[in-house]
Formats: C-alpha cells, sequence, structure tokens
C-alpha cells in the first residue's frame, strides 16, 4: 500500500475515534505514523499534535452544534492543563525514543483499562462542579499531551464522566475542547526545536481525519455507548501491547 493510502486510512480511523469517542485520535495517530509511516517517535508526536488539534477543532463545531460542550467546565479543564503540556512539550525532545514509545504505551494501556471500567451513564446534570479536582485532572491531562504528544481526550472523557458527571456525549463533546487546547499548547513549545515535519504525510493524513471526525459524531448517535467505549478499549489495548514490543525490539 502507498504512503498516500497508508496516511488517508489511518487518518480516517483517527477521525472516526475522536468524532465518536471524544479522544483516543492521539493514542493511534502516533502508532500509526511511527509504524506504518515511517516516523521518528519525537517527530511522530509532533505530528500527532498538528493532527489532533485540527481534527480536534472540527468535532468540536459539530459537536457545539449539537449543544453537547460544556465551555465553561470545558475551559477549567483546558487552562488547568496549558501550562503542564507547555512544559511538556519543552521536555518531550530530549527524552530517549524508547522512553517516549514505551511510555506511551503505558498511557494506552491505563486509557483501555479506564474506559472498560468507566460507565456510560453521569450523575445528575445539577450536581456541583469539583472545582479542585477538575484542575488537578486537567493538569495532569496537560501534562501527558505535551510529552507524549497526544490530545488527552482518551483519559479526560473519563474524567468528565466520573469527576465532574457530565452525561457521555456531553463529555465527548466538552472533552474536544480540552484536547484542542491541550494541544496547540503543546505545539506552541515546539515550534522551532521539533523534526522537519513531511507535510505530504500530515496534509492527507489530517483531511482523512476531518471527515473521518464528522463521520465518527454521525455514529455515535447510532450506536450504544457501551459498545463504542469498549470495542475503542480492546483496541487501545492492542495497541499498548503492539507499541511495548516496539519499546524492546
Amino acid at each position: 500500500m502507498s504512503t498516500l493510502l497508508l496516511a488517508l486510512a489511518s487518518g480516517a480511523v483517527v477521525g472516526l475515534a475522536l468524532g465518536a469517542l471524544g479522544g483516543g485520535g492521539s493514542v493511534l495517530a502516533v502508532p500509526a505514523l511511527i509504524h506504518l509511516l515511517g516516523f521518528t517517535p519525537a517527530a511522530a508526536t509532533t505530528a500527532s499534535l498538528v493532527i489532533v488539534a485540527a481534527t480536534s477543532a472540527a468535532g468540536l463545531y459539530a459537536h457545539a452544534r449539537d449543544g453537547n460542550v460544556r465551555w465553561g467546565t470545558g475551559t477549567l479543564f483546558a487552562a488547568a492543563g496549558m501550562l503542564p503540556a507547555a512544559l511538556g512539550g519543552a521536555v518531550a525532545g530530549r527524552l530517549p525514543p524508547a522512553l517516549l514509545t514505551g511510555a506511551f504505551a503505558g498511557i494506552a494501556a491505563l486509557a483501555a483499562v479506564r474506559m472498560l471500567r468507566t460507565p456510560t451513564g453521569a450523575v445528575e446534570a445539577g450536581c456541583a462542579v469539583r472545582k479542585g479536582r477538575a484542575a488537578a485532572a486537567g493538569a495532569g491531562l496537560g501534562a501527558v499531551t505535551g510529552v507524549l504528544g497526544v490530545g488527552g481526550g482518551f483519559l479526560a472523557v473519563p474524567a468528565l464522566v466520573t469527576t465532574l458527571g457530565l452525561h457521555m456525549r456531553t463529555a465527548v463533546g466538552t472533552s474536544l475542547l480540552v484536547i484542542s487546547a491541550n494541544a496547540l499548547a503543546a505545539l506552541a513549545t515546539r515550534t522551532g526545536t521539533a523534526e522537519a515535519l513531511d507535510w505530504s504525510v500530515i496534509a492527507p493524513f489530517t483531511g482523512a481525519a476531518i471527515l473521518g471526525a464528522w463521520d465518527g459524531k454521525r455514529w455515535s448517535r447510532r450506536v450504544e455507548a457501551d459498545t463504542l467505549r469498549r470495542t475503542f478499549a480492546r483496541i487501545l489495548l492492542a495497541v499498548a501491547g503492539l507499541m511495548l514490543i516496539g519499546s524492546f525490539a
């Protein structure tokens, strides 16, 4: 399969994940960029931030039109994570590739376990938001975004459901706001210091991801949240295993 077709196919899968689940796109994008498209781990994490930022913004617009975004909650979550994301982005380029790959695999496995354990239902929307816990969770997600080049949505959705009491569909839409902000903050620290990126791969990858995000949002209306969540969690576990094998190879 040609590089262009691989980029388009990978982008479509990433977009579907972001649009349907509000996260997980970068967890799939980084392995695809490394193992299918020949990027180094450092270049893959930077390219992933570009792809995820653009795709999340497109998905955010679609979810916002349906009223599935809590702007105040998402802004609090994102604001707490922007500085850690920026600091993490500055550190990422100095870390050994094997460490980045291994850490990424661990985060993917953690996300899979949390998604399998997290119920799709949320507590009543009228419950008070625990701002301290929300800020702490947002800061942690920001650090993960900066170092590993992931948007953090695959951890943000369970946190928004269990910590802040959002319903699943609202958590999916709100997480896209968090992802967009964190990805942009992490990218800002890598400008001028990251490896040269192959835009002939990144551009079609991003275009396919944006289209996939719109399709993913439509799919999420027709498929039960439990089915989406559990299927994706199993994919994450498989990706984590492959990444761990690659880090020790």
